[in-house]
């Protein structure tokens, strides 16, 4: 499955838009983790836990997407972004999301 940020894809005709796909994940460190990010925010610097479980939530959250495009009957993903919001305290959402299409090599 192809994704792409861009709404064309050099090489490829756009056949079919068959809609939006997306996919959604929300994570929650464990209270370890919490203790740990606290204490290293108090002396500054990249919080390595959080960022973990942000890469590994957007890897999900992509492949849930291409499941759902793949269900609708496409071959791409076209224009896809990732959107993330808090929910509580301690909790992240992440959202990919794109439009499902099907694409054909050019001759």
């Amino acid at each position: 499955m192809l994704v792409t940020t861009t709404e064309n894809v050099p090489g490829y005709r756009r056949t079919k838009t068959l809609g939006q796909c997306f996919g959604v994940v929300v994570r929650s460190r464990g209270v370890g983790g919490n203790i740990i990010a606290g204490l290293r925010s108090i002396v500054g610097g990249e919080i390595h836990e959080y960022t973990q479980l942000l890469e590994e939530a957007r890897r999900q959250a992509i492949d849930r997407m291409v499941s759902n495009a793949t269900a609708m009957g496409a071959n791409a993903v076209a224009m896809m972004r990732f959107d993330s919001s808090e929910i509580g305290q301690y909790m992240s959402e992440i959202v990919a999301y794109g439009t499902a299409v099907f694409l054909e090599e050019e001759k």
